[in-house]
């Protein structure tokens, strides 16, 4: 078990000890048993339902609608250390019930919640286009009104975690009454519904459960949109406000892995008669490697504590956890695999599971670029200029 000295800092409760204790144990013995990589599909049920039946799921699928991101974070950052397809299953079932816990209905809630708590129905975030990813204001998606009090839903969605398995998605589309981001909306829609179609399959480096979606004229009854009309864009936002953190705790997890390897690795490992440890090179990698993952660890549970502290908004410090996090990962894991040397480049070799684990971390939910746009404009609007 990594050092849990953190959990001393004043972001954390005694609740949030505790839960980081039950996390770990279940973590410890479960994440990886049931994770396997050729079966991508298969371990996001398992795990989910596995999670599900151990109470787990409470926190991204909370009861009383409330969120607390400081116990999704540190979940994320455990899990994310153990096995990549855990962190997916706990994650993804936060992110697609997020919009309705946020901002649904207690008719909705009381539709989605229950059987994602229990591990038994996977969400899914359906925000994404082919031609659509950090621009939200460019969807092209479109609900348009069937005059008996329903829509229809035509368009095409892509990289969708869980794509294929879920079986519901929240999903966001043009309901026309402004021009941009103005005029979005977001729907609760069921996986059976007529009209929507599993268009392809996704495989990317580490695989996860990813599709693309199509909805030709998909019907969809006006209960089923979370919000009101035309706050899509306030819905997903507010939804990623409080989940970008979190990918910034499971970067955190994935380096914390990865520099436990590498100073065991250079303590064990004899070169030229001495350990690797005992090579200055291998002390600075290592060295870097700690500042940057404490750094990590500092911005991340900030951005948390600031949400759960009841901050309005926490863009620009979820930002920055997330910018820090994943790129820290990158070069953790990177340094992982350079210190286990020909291991480190074997396929099935943890160095390099992790080393393509953790390049998505910089891609999704807001590439590495965009999270310099939204910190700069912050610094520049906290400026006044």
């Amino acid at each position: 078990m990594a050092g849990t000295s953190f959990l001393d800092w004043p972001f954390f409760d005694a609740r949030h000890r505790a839960w980081a204790a039950e996390m770990e144990a279940w973590a410890a013995a479960y994440a990886e048993q049931l994770s396997d990589e050729h079966d991508a599909d298969g371990s996001v049920i398992r795990l989910a339902r596995a999670m599900g039946e151990a109470g787990l799921l409470r926190v991204p699928c909370p009861e009383d609608g409330r969120l607390d991101v400081r116990a999704l974070c540190l979940a994320r950052d455990i899990l994310a250390r153990h096995a990549g397809l855990a962190d997916f299953a706990f994650a993804m079932q936060g992110l697609g019930t997020g919009p309705v816990t946020l901002f649904g209905t207690p008719a909705q809630r009381d539709q989605l919640l229950p059987s994602a708590r229990a591990g038994t129905a996977l969400a899914a975030f359906a925000l994404s286009e082919p031609e659509a990813g950090s621009d939200v204001a460019a969807l092209a998606t479109v609900a348009e009104k069937d005059g008996n009090g329903h829509y229809r839903l035509t368009g095409r969605k892509t990289w969708i975690s869980n794509g294929g398995i879920a079986a519901s998605y929240v999903v966001f589309a043009r309901t026309g009454e402004a021009p941009g981001a103005k005029g979005l909306s977001a729907f609760l829609v069921h996986a059976d519904t007529p009209g929507l179609a599993i268009e392809s399959r996704i495989e990317v480096t580490a695989p996860h459960p990813l599709a693309t979606l199509r909805f030709d004229a998909a019907r969809i009854p006006a209960e089923a949109m979370i919000g009101r009309p035309g706050e899509g864009f306030k819905v997903a936002m507010g939804t990623l406000d409080v989940f970008r953190a979190t990918v910034g705790a499971a970067a955190l997890g994935f380096a914390r892995r990865a520099l436990d390897m590498t100073v065991e690795r250079a303590s064990t490992r004899r070169l030229f008669g001495v350990t690797l440890f005992d090579q200055q090179m291998s002390q600075a990698a290592i060295a870097d490697s700690a500042t940057e993952v404490e750094a990590s660890a500092l911005l991340v549970y900030r951005a948390a504590w600031l949400k759960d502290a009841g901050t309005p908004r926490v863009t620009r410090e979820a930002s920055m956890a997330k910018l820090h996090a994943t790129e820290t990962a990158q070069r953790a894991a990177d340094r992982c695999v350079q210190m286990h040397g020909g291991l480190g480049v074997t396929k099935g070799h943890k160095a390099e599971e992790l080393y393509r684990e953790v390049r998505a971390l910089r891609v999704y939910e807001g590439a590495s670029e965009i999270q310099r746009v939204v910190i700069a404009r912050a610094e520049r609007d906290r400026r006044g200029s």
